[in-house]
């Protein structure tokens, strides 16, 4: 594989690799978003049409190439949204919706004349594209695009992958993130894990089919608040949720790698799940991970400097999740991914808490980003703190209520 130039970050040995990612499903963007951006733009630029996604993505967010070389990536070509007509998507049995001609890679997908591969070890959770109902793409990547569509009636999130052709290496580093997000998904059953559905695989394109979530992610949630802080009681509500649903992941055994707002989808009910499992790992394989996974405005310093680490780069990551829940805003919105990880790996540099912050709440914050993993606490101790601070906040709000009662008599008006 290709290196590109590298920057140091924790000294000579630890190296910033810049050059292409594990995979380029990373880098997705709105479908009819052109590539005429700014630099300053591409902190913003989202991938769903705010009604949901499976995995969300924020270009600028991406843990390699988060510079100015990414207006050229390939994942930024633009798409004429004239091709994408909801008045014309007309939905079919084990056909593509939408009315569209040039959209090869669900063509492929549901070309009855390609045979449709074993998922060997996975057979129970092949899909049956005769029940597939594909709708609009919501997202795309340089190798892959997001679609909503229905499965047995059910909404669902269509993921693709497009077997590259001429990059045999590539092609085969693709094909192991697909299996290995197959084998998480089909073991993670959790209310705070996306459901899983199913999954089939042709000659040239891999499928993935989870449920939809309608809220689209915490991220953009946020973005629509203007920044602005959730409430409190619902903030650490979602926290929460985050914390179990990560707990039962490691119980399993496993590290996500990649926890950020972009991966934490909301449900209707506005309970959240932890989604995008294309690069978390077993545990016991930490010496053959790949270092440049992840995202560098949540990312561990370990994992940033190409040390080994454990589920611990989680709770980190967490802990930057929960101070954006709790501020509403980007962290370390006045630097580049880049700078970001910089920041945090020579200076030590962490995103400030607000002084009104509740102080169980900064405590989870400050003990989660700790520098020493083995300082970090556990999901599970997480779970716990959460719970004291969920009940503080309760209390609160009943005195508050009763106070207000005292102070202003209730009347007939």
């Amino acid at each position: 594989m290709v290196e590109g130039p590298k920057f140091p970050i924790g000294g000579a040995h630890s190296p910033l690799t810049m050059g292409p990612p594990f995979a380029d499903m990373a880098f997705y963007h709105k479908l009819g978003e052109g590539s005429n951006m700014s630099i300053d733009s591409l902190n913003s630029l989202q991938t769903s049409n705010h009604n949901g996604s499976l995995a969300a993505m924020s270009v600028d967010n991406s843990s390699v190439g988060s510079t100015d070389t990414l207006l050229h990536h390939p994942g930024l070509r633009p798409v004429n949204p004239a091709n994408y007509s909801v008045s014309q998507s007309v939905y079919k049995p084990g056909k593509v919706a939408h009315a569209l001609t040039d959209d090869a890679l669900a063509k492929a997908l549901m070309d009855p004349a390609t045979p449709t591969e074993t998922l060997k070890e996975y057979e129970e959770w092949s899909i049956d594209l005769g029940k597939l109902y594909m709708g609009n793409p919501f997202a795309q990547g340089a190798f892959g695009k997001l679609y909503k569509g229905t499965y047995n009636g059910e909404d669902v999130a269509i993921k693709l992958l497009e077997k590259p052709e001429n990059d045999p290496e590539r092609a085969q580093l693709m094909e192991q993130q697909f299996v290995q997000e197959v084998m998480m998904l089909s073991n993670l059953r959790h209310p705070n894990i996306v459901k899983f559905i199913g999954a089939c695989r042709k000659p040239m394109v891999w499928c993935i089919v989870t449920e939809y979530a309608k809220g689209g992610s915490v991220r953009q949630f946020l973005m629509r608040r203007q920044n602005r802080s959730v409430p409190l009681k619902l903030a650490v509500k979602q926290a929460l949720d985050v914390a179990r649903g990560m707990a039962y992941v490691h119980g399993l055994g496993f590290i996500h790698r990649d926890l950020k707002s972009d991966n934490l989808l909301i449900s209707g009910d506005k309970s959240i799940k932890i989604a995008d499992f294309g690069v978390a790992r077993i545990e016991v394989q930490t010496e053959g991970m790949t270092p440049e996974t992840g995202t560098y405005r949540w990312m561990a310093p370990e994992m940033i400097q190409h040390r080994p680490y454990t589920q611990k780069v989680d709770v980190y990551s967490f802990g930057i999740v929960l101070w954006e829940l709790v501020t509403g805003m980007l962290p370390f919105a006045n630097m580049t991914a880049v700078q970001a990880a910089f920041a945090v790996v020579n200076k030590g540099v962490r995103p400030t808490v607000p002084q009104d912050c509740l102080p169980a709440l900064a405590e989870v914050m400050t003990r989660c980003w700790d520098p020493n993993p083995d300082a970090r606490p556990t999901f599970n101790d997480v779970v716990r703190m959460l719970e004291i601070a969920e009940m503080e906040i309760t209390s609160t709000v009943r005195r508050a209520r009763f106070r207000c009662c005292i102070s202003q008599p209730m009347t007939m008006d």
